[in-house]
């Protein structure tokens, strides 16, 4: 009986969802991107340092606003989905998204303390110099709270849910495998999220595997007759365009030499806020200064 509603859930019709995907890159562009912005922009005596930051309450509601929209863009999908697997994923986003609120909160908060992002924990003016030296572990220890373990538990299940999610968004009927206007209209700011999402978020394996699996996914059900509706044809084509920015982001800096040395790895994908903390914040210093 189970096995009859997959059958006939592979078969229902999917209209695009605009209102989601809006709300979906309305919130990531306000909420996440939008955060550091607002901290370091809205005047520091509303916020102390030792309280949190206008940023801070900006996570705050993406930890909440971001899991009811992707349970509500599973319950839209027009098959059945593994709902444990995605409960599991949700509980997991809300405490990795929580771990990197109080990381980055402190991380973005030593700005106004002349904490720079281009170079390493170690390699910081304002920390290497700490006494006693134990205490630079101990912002080792925060920083690996922020950018892997947070990072992990946070960016692991937001792709494994789009997954699952783009599972179901195949038909047999080929006149539903095209986007409408306002599909189009949206796929610009969200793919140049993805981009600050993976580029900011280091998160470059994560994503590519992502959408390797898509692209099989895509050419598997393709040999039994079926194609990507509306949705599906979104969120493909979002990765596509990611995939650009990010090389066009990445062949721009590949000559910067400072960058490379925070960078060192194989995949150099450097940080859009590292590559700030460098340059344009440098520029405003010197603007200033005239």
């Amino acid at each position: 009986r189970h096995g009859t509603v997959k059958n006939e859930d592979t078969f229902k019709t999917s209209p695009f969802h605009f209102d989601l995907w809006f709300y979906f890159t309305l919130q990531n562009w306000v909420l996440d991107f939008g955060r550091p912005i607002a901290m370091i922009i809205l005047p520091l005596e509303w916020f102390p340092l030792n309280k949190p930051s206008a940023g801070d309450y900006f996570h705050m509601a993406y930890n909440v606003i971001t899991p009811f929209l992707l349970l509500k863009l599973i319950e839209r999908s027009p098959k059945t989905l593994p709902r444990s697997m995605v409960y599991v994923s949700i509980i997991m986003f809300v405490m990795g998204a929580s771990i990197h609120l109080v990381g980055d909160s402190v991380n973005h908060r030593l700005i106004f303390s002349g904490y720079q992002h281009h170079l390493s924990v170690r390699e910081n003016p304002i920390i290497k110099n700490l006494k006693p030296e134990t205490l630079i572990d101990s912002f080792e220890l925060l920083y690996y709270y922020d950018e892997y373990l947070g990072h992990s538990m946070w960016y692991i299940p937001f792709f494994l849910i789009l997954f699952i999610y783009f599972t179901g968004c195949f038909t047999p009927v080929e006149e539903e495998s095209r986007m409408p206007v306002a599909a189009l209209l949206l796929m610009g700011p969200s793919s140049l999220y993805y981009w600050y999402l993976v580029t900011e978020g280091q998160i470059f394996i994560l994503y590519i595997f992502t959408f390797f699996a898509m692209m099989a996914l895509v050419m598997h059900q393709k040999r039994k007759g079926l194609v990507l509706d509306s949705n599906g044809l979104f969120l493909f084509y979002s990765f596509i365009i990611t995939l650009v920015l990010i090389a066009v982001w990445v062949v721009w800096l590949w000559n910067d030499k400072i960058l490379r040395k925070k960078y060192p790895g194989v995949i150099y994908i450097p940080e859009p806020w590292a590559f700030y903390t460098l340059h344009m914040n440098n520029l405003h210093a010197a603007k200033e200064s005239l």
